[in-house]
């Protein structure tokens, strides 16, 4: 029975994951708001009725295929900073400009999930919560590294004062999420994270076209503002 029950799985997953293919197939031709179940079970060669074993609707699908493409952009993020050599692990920009640029490298190479994420709402669709902590992860592993920085004392805060409002809001995400830093610092760090999305936007929908060329070094150098944005320096 054992046996049976581990082929009937591994079946089933390999259905799944050839549904999930052909709707990315269809988010590349069509868009989120025109993808169908019933075109998916066709491409297929599979009954409608039967394709809805695996996704009950189409927002079921959407959400497998959202929390995909979080999960996937978050291992890039988290594999581009543990992938920094030993000698500038302790540059807390090295590490910062490598998330950055890991998450760029893949938006970069799967731009139909990216607009998925970053784009436009999908019309009728309302994300549940399961989708938030792999939409978190890119955020984690920035906080990671200038948690790591303030406490090595390598973060210096910026001077300039934030609205009371903006550092409460802050706090609470910082304590929602369980992270000890200044409520100025976790404020540009959410200021960072959405510039860098706006970066990647400006990219990938075309806003850069005839404004900047050398993208890969204007990338580069904005990355490197937003680190300085949030008090971190490269060490001498």
């Amino acid at each position: 029975m054992t046996a049976i029950r581990g082929a009937r799985e591994r079946a089933r997953s390999e259905i799944t994951e050839a549904i999930k293919a052909e709707a990315r197939q269809q988010l590349a031709a069509e868009g989120a708001a025109k993808l169908s179940l019933r075109a998916v079970a066709r491409a297929l060669g599979m009954a409608s009725s039967a394709l809805y074993r695996y996704f009950p609707s189409r927002d079921d699908l959407l959400t497998a295929l959202i929390v995909d493409a979080y999960n996937a952009l978050g291992e890039a993020a988290e594999r581009a900073r543990d992938a920094v050599p030993a000698s500038a692990a302790a540059n807390p920009v090295a590490r910062w400009s490598a998330i950055c640029t890991g998450v760029r490298i893949w938006a970069l190479a799967h731009p139909h999930e990216y607009a998925l994420i970053y784009g436009s709402p999908v019309p009728g669709y309302h994300a549940p919560s399961t989708t938030t902590e792999p939409a978190a992860r890119v955020g984690l592993a920035l906080i990671g590294v200038v948690r790591d920085a303030h406490a090595a004392g390598a973060v210096k805060e910026p001077a300039e004062p934030l609205p009371d409002a903006v550092v409460g809001d802050a706090l609470a995400l910082g304590a929602e999420l369980g992270v000890e830093l200044p409520g100025t610092v976790l404020a540009r760090l959410v200021g960072a994270w959405a510039q860098l999305f706006g970066l990647l936007s400006f990219e990938l929908f075309g806003q850069f076209n005839r404004v900047v060329e050398a993208r890969a070094a204007f990338f580069e150098q904005a990355v490197l503002q937003l680190a300085r944005s949030v008090g971190l320096s490269t060490p001498r």
